[in-house]
């Protein structure tokens, strides 16, 4: 057995620096400690800044964003939405929130996102569709000049769930620029936080007036509170924004630790038959959120996983995710296994799922493939290069 960590290892907790908690202390000290203030005003503009849109809306956490996302793009009771299928449940739930129906479109392996060929098969066999949402996986940008040809090509707005890719590009864009509404996350374990927030991106300006006016309950230009439409309490409080501006000016840098985590696991694993998430080298640069391996096939052992329980059957020279999660867990570091795709999903079960064909012309369900062998390897910021090559030998000695 492998000897514990004194400390524990992180998947990706949160990395401050000083500044944010002088913001914070402006708040407190100026009394804007609700939904107005200077460190809102300076959160949105960053924002815009990094990405290239024209407006930013900051929310209460990046599901509301993508909540008013779904909403300015007109979905309706009984529409059909196209949404990722392997992502967390937050890029679609607000799909369901508004009556939508989500069909679940298929991983491809080249970044691990949206297949445009199975959305293109989707928009055959669902011509009715018009909104389609998806999410750059793990910091890795999609195929995104397939997925927005595609898009354009049927008439369907585009909702970007860049919620794990803030500071990533594609051909040089940054990502949570390529819909018309798109959604950025704050949340603890992200590549920037502020300890909870969001932000809806977009260049209507109209878009992001209607969202701004939802999110601080619909309240109407008048004397007193009149409404004439439904409401949410979604805006961003003046603190927490006080954490994001203190954040921003670290993306960068935060970025280049995560890459160097990725890089340096990507060498210490290569002689083992793994290999790590894939991104396009020529087009796109990730922001290397989560560092995430894949397990070759025909090093695979025997792993059942159900809906609430895994196991696995020892096999020498072999292991599975469920393994090495275990044994990083009891040396007391964090794993985690790969987002399990929505259509496996118990409150799923009843959707649609559009998957591609592989080269043999047999159906194929790549998420279920990439969430059976993979898994989430500890990432964080803060972790010491000797932490991370203990964590390596511990992956080397699941393969024992």
């Amino acid at each position: 057995m492998m000897k514990a960590f004194e400390k524990k290892v992180w998947l990706s907790s949160p990395t401050m620096h000083g500044e944010e908690l002088e913001y914070i202390t402006q708040a407190y000290e100026t009394n804007w400690m609700s939904t107005v203030g200077e460190n809102i005003n300076e959160a949105e503009r960053l924002a815009c800044e990094k990405v290239g849109c024209k407006y930013a809306v900051a929310l209460s956490c990046g599901t509301a964003a993508l909540h008013l996302a779904v909403k300015l793009a007109g979905v309706k009771p009984g529409d059909t939405v196209f949404c990722s299928d392997m992502t967390f449940a937050a890029t679609l739930n607000p799909v369901v929130y508004e009556g939508g129906t989500p069909v679940f479109i298929d991983t491809e392996y080249d970044t691990w996102n949206m297949d445009p060929m199975a959305l293109e098969k989707a928009f055959e066999l669902y011509p009715q569709t018009k909104v389609v949402v998806m999410a750059n996986l793990y910091g890795t940008p999609g195929k995104m000049d397939e997925i927005t040809a595609v898009c354009s090509k049927h008439g369907a707005v585009l909702i970007e769930d860049a919620a794990e890719s803030l500071g990533a590009t594609y051909k040089g864009r940054q990502t949570g620029n390529f819909g018309t509404y798109n959604a950025i996350s704050f949340n603890g374990n992200k590549i920037i936080t502020g300890s909870s927030g969001g932000m809806l991106l977009t260049d209507d300006l109209q878009a992001a007036n209607k969202a701004r006016k939802w999110s601080t309950q619909s309240r109407e230009n008048a004397p007193w509170y009149q409404h004439e439409e439904l409401g949410y309490n979604y805006r961003m409080s003046n603190v927490v924004a006080g954490v994001v501006r203190g954040q921003f000016p670290h993306l960068e840098e935060h970025i280049a630790q995560k890459k160097a985590i990725y890089h340096r696991y990507k060498e210490g694993l290569k002689d083992l038959p793994v290999s790590m998430n894939p991104y396009d080298e020529k087009n796109s640069k990730p922001n290397f959120w989560l560092s995430c391996l894949l397990i070759d096939k025909d090093a695979m052992c025997k792993q059942v996983r159900g809906d609430n329980e895994a196991g696995y059957v020892n096999e020498p020279g072999k292991t599975c995710p469920t393994q090495i999660l275990e044994t990083l867990a009891a040396c007391n570091a964090e794993g985690r296994p790969i987002w399990k795709p929505m259509h496996m999903q118990p409150i799923f079960k009843g959707n649609a799922f559009v998957s591609n064909c592989d080269g043999a012309g047999n159906v194929a369900d790549v998420g279920a493939d990439i969430f059976h062998r993979g898994l989430c390897l500890p990432s964080d910021n803060k972790m010491t290069e000797a932490e991370q090559d203990a964590i390596i030998e511990i992956i080397r000695s699941c393969f024992a």
